[in-house]
């Protein structure tokens, strides 16, 4: 997978700083039972939560990459429905068919 522009320009200027981060997001991964698969599903569904296109399209692309199928990402998003309301759920569900779009 190829990291967004400005992130890879944040990793060339700061690269002590982006190394902190990714080795949170290790140390993270790593502190407890979930499986791969079940942890890009979980941040894939925070990034729902959170309404932010760019980490719903990275997060979908590293959960298909996980082996999560575009059913299964399709059917997180419905769960917004009624925690987050029909329009937020509609927005995410937009954002998801960019990714499984490209994805083929």
């Amino acid at each position: 997978m190829s990291l967004p522009k400005p992130y890879q320009r944040l990793r060339e200027r700061n690269p002590e700083l982006v190394e902190a981060y990714e080795a949170l997001g290790r140390a993270a991964a790593a502190a407890g039972p979930l499986s791969e698969r079940d942890q890009r599903l979980v941040k894939f569904a925070l990034a729902v939560g959170a309404g932010n296109r760019g980490a719903v399209h990275s997060h979908a692309r590293r959960a298909l990459e996980a082996g999560v199928d575009g059913d299964a990402l399709r059917h997180a998003v419905l769960q917004a429905t009624t925690t987050l309301g029909f329009p937020s759920m509609m927005r995410a569900m937009s954002w998801l068919e960019d990714v499984l779009d490209e994805a083929g």
